[in-house]
């Protein structure tokens, strides 16, 4: 029996979709849908002549309001998720300072099929710092400006799909510090984009550890999507309370990576110094900007000396060795 899922939708105005993204972002939702109202009135100005060609129920959609959308399951997890959202949005107006629109919530119950289709649509190939370029799996065969490399991804139904500021960050943080040769450990992997990035980069090994079971299917299946399934493998669990896996994991990984959120990245910081070996660097983002010296203070408290700071969209991005 195919999965129902609801699809989700925030009104806003233009000049608030970064910061309603970041809401959700800091909340775990991932996988947005961002439609502006004023990306419509630009390609009316651009292609007036067309514009009648233009899918009319689209049209509709897109003008007088943006908004951003997600996907959460039609469960008693999905209601939670949904719920804590909502409960938030009030509170999430008085702290942002500007015109937030109404913020009204509505949904849409989808099949999973129906899912795929109106999700898959918004997303198209992408550059990503001076090497990589995403590509959707269902994509492949268009082509690869020159001098990039593809990296083929399917997301998946709750995981992102790497165009965000956070993991364009940690992307471009990966191509500044992979090695070839390099193991690398990814925290929170999801989809597994960051590891599967490091692999085509040139490192010889990843392993992605993420609390949730099915990122292990995603993230193999996009490997798999990408050629280097033999170098990349997932485990299932929560390094913060599972002392056996960070056992496991002590001392083996040149790089390590986590683009999670500042409330669980803090937590790690004091774990992820015993993944590294000599001389290997942490890159962490995820991190709203009004949490970032709070990391930074968590980094330079266990030793660690900030190699850079780096910010998007109200996002930080840092670059950590431990100090010598």
């Amino acid at each position: 029996m195919n999965q129902i899922w609801l699809e989700v939708s925030i009104d806003t105005v233009s000049g608030c979709l970064e910061d309603l993204a970041a809401y959700l972002t800091a909340r775990g939702i991932v996988g947005l849908v961002i439609e502006d109202e004023n990306d419509l009135e630009q390609f009316e100005d651009e292609r007036r002549a067309e514009w009648s060609d233009v899918d009319e129920e689209l049209k509709n959609a897109l003008r007088g309001v943006s908004r951003v959308k997600f996907y959460v399951t039609d469960d008693e997890d999905g209601h939670v998720r949904l719920e804590d959202v909502r409960s938030g949005l009030e509170a999430f107006r008085g702290r942002v300072g500007k015109e937030a629109g109404t913020l009204a919530v509505s949904t849409k119950a989808l099949q999973e099929e129906d899912w795929a289709h109106n999700w898959q649509k918004y997303y198209q190939p992408f550059p990503v710092g001076e090497k990589l370029y995403v590509v959707p799996e269902w994509m492949r065969g268009q082509a690869v400006p020159e001098g990039r490399i593809p990296l083929y991804l399917n997301p998946g139904l709750i995981f992102g799909t790497g165009s965000h500021g956070t993991t364009r960050l940690c992307l471009e943080g990966v191509e500044r510090y992979a090695r070839p040769g390099d193991r690398v450990l990814d925290l929170g992997t999801g989809s597994g984009i960051l590891a599967i990035a490091a692999l085509l980069l040139g490192a010889e090994s990843a392993l992605g550890c993420d609390i949730d079971p099915k990122a292990g299917r995603v993230a193999a299946e996009n490997a798999g999507f990408n050629g280097i399934s033999d170098a990349f493998r997932v485990e299932t669990g929560n390094v913060i309370g599972d002392e056996k896996l960070r056992e496991r994991l002590a001392g083996q990984y040149e790089l390590v990576l986590a683009n999670i959120i500042a409330d669980v990245i803090i937590p790690l910081i004091p774990y992820v110094k015993d993944f590294l070996t000599p001389g290997g660097v942490f890159l962490t983002s995820g991190i709203i900007e009004h949490r970032a010296e709070d990391v930074a203070a968590a980094l330079t408290e266990h030793g660690y000396q900030i190699l850079e700071r780096r910010e998007r969209e109200g996002w930080v991005f840092y670059a950590a060795r431990l100090a010598q």
